[in-house]
């Protein structure tokens, strides 16, 4: 693939998307890592594109040193992109023969557009563009199945639109006209569209508010069972969903693409102690998250707010791991867990199977940090699950009290509710009594001070 000066372009994969397009990532300012981090932002770029089967025929980082307010990057960038455009070639400067024509239909800019900029941009290429909130929440709504998931992205989406409407109408000098309390004489097509947004906004923000009551009331009715529950959450394509299916055998959807996963799914895991424990799969992270998508979405991530234990499943093989690994902390952290970035979580460090042996001799004899538990596993072969379940058991029981419990010999079946319903750490069988250590969750162990008639400490 040819370089344009100013620019630093990756082979776009091939695939079986019909609309063309292209993929930028402007670099405004450099970070500490440079230009790698930069190519690692435009390859998941392109792999966003290719999510939802858009066919990317050219792909660029440009650095842009003096952002221009009306179109972000500079006009010798701009020009030789539109030329690309029209061109339909590739970055090789071949025309890949696609039906759709020679034209590049679409251009995604891996970064945020304000309104003027869209529309500048648009005018200057003849072609859509979109950036990159725009373009996750393309994805988000072609993969939202569930009536909850079609209401946070329909409510991400609209109040994104709100703020562009004035790149959206180009008719604004119509003046709405007539009788009646809506849309009054003089109302402008774009107040009356805003108006209508943010109606349709109160809607979905009441029929959320109808589901986060219902969330609410399912994680009482967990609470008085109860079941401690586990949230998976990391990096969007780190393995979520396939370590859920291994450790639950649920089935569910898992697939080698960006946000395979929007709608939560819970299941019941049995753990080795005979407890049982609720494992919740989550929507994925990226960097960027746009803010739209993290305020409509809160009702599902109030599942990993409420959780007992936050597993942190990371793409072990990923070259910017680490840097992964920080986004989906800062937006642990916008969910008010610090406590749970600064230690309080278990590492699931996924795709094992993908390192060579000094790369995981590297990784496995790493120094823990704080009271992180880090195991290595692989969601596809099941290495190292077996590992993780019982690191998983283990701190489940570190959350509940220890109780020091005495019971009569005669009663048996009191005994047997005890090893039923905790776990046994310590017994120590006395003349008229025997004297036990158990490990319990506080509403089994509330039920025990009833049916002793008395409290346990």
């Amino acid at each position: 693939m040819s370089r344009n000066p100013g620019t630093r372009a990756t082979s776009p994969a091939k695939n079986n998307g019909t609309e063309r397009c292209i993929v930028v990532h402007p670099v405004v300012k450099k970070g500490p890592r440079g230009q790698r981090a930069a190519d690692d932002r435009l390859l998941e770029a392109v792999g966003l594109a290719e999510a939802i089967n858009l066919h990317v025929v050219h792909a660029a980082v440009l650095n842009v040193p003096r952002p221009r307010p009306a179109t972000l990057l500079g006009r010798g960038a701009v020009d030789s992109l539109g030329a690309l455009i029209a061109s339909g070639e590739n970055a090789s400067g071949e025309n890949d023969g696609d039906a759709g024509g020679p034209r590049v239909g679409l251009a995604v800019i891996d970064a945020p557009l304000t309104p003027v900029q869209q529309r500048n941009l648009e005018r200057a290429w003849q072609c859509k563009v979109i950036d990159r909130t725009g373009l996750i929440l393309d994805i988000f709504g072609a993969r939202a199945s569930t009536r909850e998931g079609k209401l946070q992205v329909e409510l991400a989406a609209l109040t994104y639109q709100r703020s562009r409407l004035v790149r959206t109408w180009t008719h604004l000098e119509r003046q709405r006209g007539g009788f009646g309390f809506l849309g009054g004489p003089g109302e402008t097509q774009i107040e009356s569209d805003r108006r209508l947004i943010g109606k349709r906004i109160t809607r979905l923000k009441r029929d959320l508010g109808n589901v986060k009551r219902t969330r609410q009331l399912h994680r009482a009715a967990r609470r008085r069972v109860p079941y401690p529950v586990i949230a998976l959450v990391g990096y969007t394509n780190s393995g979520k969903s396939t370590l859920f299916n291994a450790l639950t055998r649920a089935g569910t959807r898992a697939e080698d693409k960006l946000f395979a996963t929007l709608d939560p799914t819970m299941r019941g895991l049995d753990l080795p102690s005979g407890r049982t424990a609720i494992l919740s799969d989550t929507v994925g992270f990226i960097s960027a998250l746009p803010h739209e998508l993290v305020a409509a979405f809160q009702a599902t991530l109030e599942e990993v707010c409420e959780a007992d234990i936050i597993v942190h499943v990371r793409d072990a093989a990923h070259p910017d791991s680490t840097a992964q690994k920080e986004d989906v902390q800062g937006v642990l952290r916008t969910l008010g867990l610090e406590e749970a970035t600064e230690g309080g979580i278990v590492e699931a460090l996924n795709k094992i199977d993908l390192l060579t042996p000094e790369e995981r001799h590297i990784l496995a004899n790493r120094t823990p940090r704080g009271n992180v538990a880090a195991v290595l596993i692989s969601a596809l072969t099941g290495e190292g699950c077996s590992r993780l379940i019982e690191v998983l058991d283990r701190r489940t029981a570190d959350n509940w009290p220890l109780l020091d419990v005495s019971i009569g010999l005669e009663d048996g079946a009191g005994l047997a509710w005890l090893y039923d319903h905790g776990e046994v750490v310590e017994r120590r069988d006395g003349d008229d009594a025997i004297h036990l250590k158990v490990r319990m969750n506080p509403a089994n162990a509330e039920r025990l001070a009833r049916r002793l008639g008395q409290q346990v400490h």
